[in-house]
């Protein structure tokens, strides 16, 4: 099991690690546990998921896809990557909505932090969520239903894994369909609303060097015309190309209008490559949708401190949900994604001067990459906060699954 996250600028502080094959196994282990947590494939930048107990892979659990196509739905063990589930589905005729950037993060994981693709159509990962099952601090077995449990269903989806360890996930299903991913070149920024409206997923990319937008990621539907020349004022991109400059394109799902099945074009990178850039931090922040352009507009004066630590900045059009803890809880969101280089010292102070800059929007913080806004502005910008920290109270009276960084965002 890694002793480090995927970025490795966390080594873990566990004393013990365990991989159980069985949810018997893990049943007796999390009840027989002062604390413990669920480590999944590691894509997290910050310590939410550390604890100074025992880390548990299920990586040994039976990798279970099974679908049920009257219901279209599919359940899932939780520790599978959805590169591996998209790939199994593909192949029964089915899909999932909406993939991440990367197909090699873990169902449960990205779930429980509220990970993403983009398209202001599309919901985050968490939003396709109809079912979990989880082992909860007493060691017991705990399935919940969308439809069953309704409003405290929503409260357990996006859980920062602070309610159990979820062993299985039931996802909504749509029928397999193709996707023509194009890549423009220079954007101009006043064209980020038909930019975003344009198709299915759209994903910018900027360097915060100059007010232009350096590459448009549109990802159609493969039966939707192709874009004139000069879309938006743009450049079309004579090759493949990687986000990251310098990056390989071959790390990057197929370009240039070629039709493919969805897992192999919503994402970014290729589930057998590299994905971005490896020797990264990267922070997250949701604003309010509406508020997209003033939002850039308030980062501009910053873009001089931004630049010399950024490898590359996204922004996405995430679409609103209900689940309490969601990024994107009651609100259509632009997601402003920064890749950082691999270097604390430099990168935090402008992490600090970005959270400034952004607070007059209630930004919300992607739960597992590198935040330090204070609990209370966290708190402000989630309508149902409270209800959450009841919940964890009441499902973990003891704080099994408790760690440092949940301690100061929900204090006991």
């Amino acid at each position: 099991m890694p002793r480090r996250n995927w970025a490795g600028n966390v080594r873990y502080s566990a004393r013990a690690y365990h991989r159980p094959t069985s949810v018997d196994e893990l049943r007796r282990l999390v009840a027989g546990s002062r604390r413990v947590r669920a480590v999944g494939s590691g894509h997290s930048f910050n310590r939410l998921g550390d604890t100074d107990g025992a880390l548990v892979s299920l990586a040994g659990l039976p990798p279970e896809i099974s679908i049920d196509r009257e219901r279209r739905r599919v359940t899932v063990a939780a520790a599978l990557r959805y590169g591996d589930v998209a790939t199994h589905l593909h192949a029964e005729g089915w899909a999932l909505a909406n993939l991440a950037s990367l197909p090699h993060i873990s169902v449960a994981g990205a779930v429980a932090t509220g990970t993403h693709g983009s398209g202001e159509g599309n919901g985050n990962l968490a939003s396709a969520v109809a079912g979990l099952e989880l082992v909860t601090a007493d060691g017991d077995l705990l399935r919940v239903d969308r439809d069953a449990d309704g409003d405290t269903f929503a409260g357990m989806v996006v859980n920062l894994g602070a309610l159990g360890v979820v062993t299985r996930v039931t996802l909504d299903l749509v029928p397999a369909f193709e996707i023509r991913q194009y890549v423009h070149l220079d954007l101009p920024r006043e064209e980020l609303d038909p930019a975003f409206a344009s198709a299915y997923s759209v994903s910018l990319f900027t360097d915060w060097r100059t007010p232009r937008i350096n590459q448009v990621w549109r990802k159609q539907r493969a039966g939707q015309p192709a874009p004139p020349a000069g879309w938006l004022g743009t450049t079309a991109a004579g090759a493949p190309l990687h986000p990251v400059p310098g990056m390989p394109a071959e790390n990057c799902t197929p370009q240039l209008g070629v039709p493919g099945p969805w897992h192999e074009r919503l994402p970014h990178f290729r589930l057998g490559f590299t994905p971005s850039s490896g020797d990264e931090l990267q922070s997250e922040y949701h604003v309010p949708r509406a508020a997209a352009a003033e939002v850039l507009a308030a980062l501009d004066p910053i873009a001089h401190l931004i630049a010399p630590v950024l490898q590359i900045c996204e922004l996405r059009a995430v679409a609103a949900d209900p689940l309490w803890l969601s990024p994107n809880h009651d609100r259509d969101s632009l997601a402003v994604h920064f890749t950082w280089i691999d270097d604390a010292d430099a990168v935090l102070p402008v992490v600090a001067a970005v959270e400034e800059r952004l607070a007059p929007w209630r930004p919300r913080p992607h739960w597992g990459k590198v935040f330090d806004m204070a609990p209370e502005q966290v708190a402000a910008a989630y309508p149902r906060y409270a209800d959450f920290a009841d919940l964890l109270r009441r499902m973990d009276p003891e704080g099994v699954f408790r760690t440092a960084l949940l301690d100061r965002y929900f204090p006991r």
